[in-house]
């Protein structure tokens, strides 16, 4: 049964954490260089795929007791807390302009930055911990997915101008504070059985 308030609960997460990633600044470097539906088209086509993977991975960590898998998912979102807080700024990976401006071309080279740069990335690793926590595929699928689309949605259409309004610092710490909390909670869970 599908939940939309766990759906809800992961796009928050997952959009707050994906948000200063490299994603919507290699979105924004594709869409000032290519159409932007094409460029869209890959990136999601490569999101889906993560996603599907991170869900696969949680599902197999439901068939663990749930205090190990609490405690595990705990410690994980507080690693990825401190990934969040301490992590360098990174530097924007050079791409490869197609030969063409065919959808096919455009298109492959979206989905194949993305699916090689984001490949067992923070978000991918999370979206693999709420699928564990909720034990609802479906819905923390669609929102994994929902929130990944967005940010490179943003990135391909706007970036720069989010990032005026809106201090990459800020959307780091709520994306740490949340994951902070569903550590917290998780670590409870696990500790009161």
């Amino acid at each position: 049964m599908f939940s939309f308030t766990v759906a809800a609960v992961v796009f928050g997460v997952i959009f707050l954490a994906e948000l200063p990633d490299k994603t919507a600044l290699a979105g924004l470097m594709l869409g000032t260089r290519y159409r932007a539906s094409y460029v869209f088209a890959g990136v999601a086509a490569a999101f889906l795929v993560h996603v599907a993977l991170a869900i696969a991975a949680g599902s197999v960590l439901t068939l663990l007791p749930h205090r190990l898998v609490q405690g595990v998912v705990g410690v994980l979102f507080l690693a990825g807390a401190a990934v969040l807080l301490f992590r360098k700024g990174e530097d924007e990976e050079e791409v490869k302009k197609p030969a063409d401006q065919s959808f096919w071309k455009v298109s492959g080279a979206g989905f194949m930055m993305i699916l090689v740069a984001e490949f067992g990335d923070l978000t991918q690793i999370m979206t693999a911990n709420l699928a564990a926590r909720y034990d609802d595929p479906l819905s923390v699928g669609v929102g994994a997915v929902l929130a990944l689309w967005a940010v490179a949605g943003l990135g391909i259409l706007g970036g720069r101008t989010l990032m005026k309004y809106v201090p990459i610092e800020l959307i780091t710490k709520v994306a740490a504070g949340v994951m902070l909390l569903l550590a917290g909670f998780s670590l409870y869970e696990a500790i009161a059985g």
